[in-house]
């Protein structure tokens, strides 16, 4: 059957009635991060199994899949069919079609990054220059450092006197880190998005302290000469009731502004129970607490992070969204900002959920079986330490292949599998693994079919094997090119300055973008309530 296509104007189309599709780039993160339209994902064609059931939950979703030229969308095609959508299409032209009519854009999460920088530019987030702040630091005392990043990136860097404070919890804690309305607060992150959005955020909450960005955070601090902290471990605490309480009022006032709609329990089981839409779960409260019980059904997605990156967790663009918390804060405030990144977005009352149903007529998502003859084509971590001239082929992400693999194993591309396998020495059997054996087991038919040796996988994968006591080893072996994972500039200490500093010229020039491309259907709420 020759597959359905669809041009680049009816998937445009699609974005601004904010009708439901999901657009799959499904050539490994490398390439994706050098050019792709506005609302593409990045599903690389070898993971499909693994990636796109949670960003795409339901069967009849339409989905559309383009690469540049690999040859990769048939084959991308068939592995989305037989997970059982029904709905599948191939972009018409793929890449080099689209750039005929829409903007491409670089880097990843770049819909929240753009909505990052149009938010500054209509709101005049106030910021301050990295120079500007130690000066400040230096001769003030009254001030308190937000980072609002994850707390591993905190962690592995940060100003002097940042405390971490991810960007859904900065409302909900900021009268546990800052009491007083004398207290000045600058809000930081790596580059630019979570300290204009986490600043925006308490100003939009009414908060009465002076607030400000670290303009282009530790970046433009490493760029202006100044030296940064490691390993700190500082966190703001969760509030007091006096100040959760507080925090709601704050959070329930913007929200009304904005149209955030708050729903219960019935209103929640009837959005549940309309198959024809997309609906999202998310529970957007910190990991920690998420861990000590959450409601079923509903995924972890930190208020923050869910903001600066949509697409890790949401694949469906015009679907459906309820947020849940325990306090009327974190759900209320993440909910303003999807709704003005153009997602139809709903708050469950917090006090709903006792009488929500754990039988929620919810459909089960799509999911990948393996193959009922998995003996012959799987090997146990003993039988390959007995297995006479094995090569294993590992198909983990470069930067966790590097980290440590199994001794001997050389890295593969998932996608490019097929070719890169000719590489392989030797005439003994080629041994699949990846880090708890998925994505091995998902490629090891196709990996079969396109080399007359014998192939097969690693159950359990390379987990099983340190699971067993054995060793790893970081000695690299590369069968492919390692283009899987983009090095983000702003992530890590080892970064070049022309990167940061390329990366930051990319970010200032969004807004451009946007306004040329069009399909964003953005809107930034300007604060026009009367003052408190």
């Amino acid at each position: 059957m020759t597959p359905k296509l669809i041009t680049a104007h009816e998937l445009r189309r699609h974005w601004l009635n904010r009708l439901e599709i999901a657009l799959l780039d499904v050539r490994e993160e490398g390439p994706f991060s050098k050019s792709h339209p506005l609302f593409a994902l990045s599903v690389p064609v070898s993971e499909i199994e693994e990636k796109l059931p949670p960003l795409v939950p339901r069967h009849a979703t339409p989905v559309v899949v383009y690469d540049n030229g690999e040859g990769y969308v048939e084959r991308a095609v068939a592995r989305i069919a037989a997970l059982g959508y029904s709905d599948v299409a191939i972009l018409d032209g793929g890449l080099v079609g689209y750039t005929r009519v829409g903007e491409v854009y670089r880097d990843v999460n770049v819909p929240s990054k753009a909505f990052g920088e149009l938010v500054e530019s209509i709101r005049h987030t106030p910021s301050l220059s990295a120079k500007e702040a130690k000066d400040f630091l230096d001769r003030e005392r009254n001030v308190v450092v937000l980072d609002a990043r994850r707390f591993s990136e905190y962690s592995t860097m940060s100003i002097p006197r940042g405390r971490s404070c991810p960007g859904g919890e900065l409302l909900y804690r900021i009268f546990e880190a800052a009491p007083s309305p004398d207290t000045t607060v600058i809000v930081n992150c790596a580059g630019r998005t979570r300290s204009i959005v986490g600043t925006q955020s308490l100003i939009n909450g009414g908060i009465p302290n002076k607030v400000m960005a670290l303009r282009n955070g530790t970046i433009g601090w490493t760029l202006d000469g100044l030296e940064l902290e490691h390993r700190k471990a500082e966190r703001i605490p969760l509030p007091s009731p006096e100040a959760s309480l507080k925090a709601r009022q704050h959070a329930e006032s913007w929200a009304q502004h904005v149209g955030v709609s708050v729903i219960d329990g019935e209103k929640f089981r009837r959005l549940a129970a309309e198959e024809e839409r997309t609906l999202y779960l998310l529970d957007v409260r910190d990991p920690e607490e998420y861990a000590h019980g959450h409601p079923k059904g509903f995924q972890n997605a930190p208020g923050g992070q869910l903001v600066q990156a949509t697409d890790e967790w949401v694949g469906v663009r015009g679907a459906r969204i309820v947020l849940y918390d325990t306090d009327g804060v974190r759900a209320r405030m993440t909910a303003s900002w999807l709704l003005q990144l153009g997602w139809e977005v709903f708050v469950l009352d917090e006090t709903s959920i006792t009488t929500v149903s754990d039988n929620l007529p919810r459909p089960e998502p799509p999911k990948w079986s393996a193959p009922v003859d998995t003996v012959a084509i799987s090997i146990t971590v003993d039988e390959l330490r007995a297995l006479p001239n094995a090569n294993v082929v590992d198909l983990a992400r470069s930067p966790v292949y590097r980290q440590g693999h199994i001794p001997g194993a050389s890295f593969a591309s998932g996608p490019e599998l097929a070719r890169d396998l000719h590489g392989v020495d030797g005439t003994g059997p080629i041994v699949l693994t990846s880090p708890d054996g998925m994505v091995a087991g998902i490629n090891v038919e196709y990996a079969r079919e396109s080399i007359s040796r014998e192939v097969v996988y690693l159950s359990g994968g390379t987990n099983a094997w340190i699971a067993a006591g054995h060793a790893l080893e970081n000695e690299t072996r590369w069968l492919s090119q390692p283009i899987d994972v983009y090095q983000r500039p702003y992530e890590g200490t080892d970064n070049a300055r022309e990167a940061m500093q390329g990366y930051l010229d990319w970010e200032y020039g969004l807004v451009g973008q946007l306004a040329n491309d069009g399909i964003s259907c953005f809107h930034v709420v300007r604060e026009s309530r009367e003052s408190r």
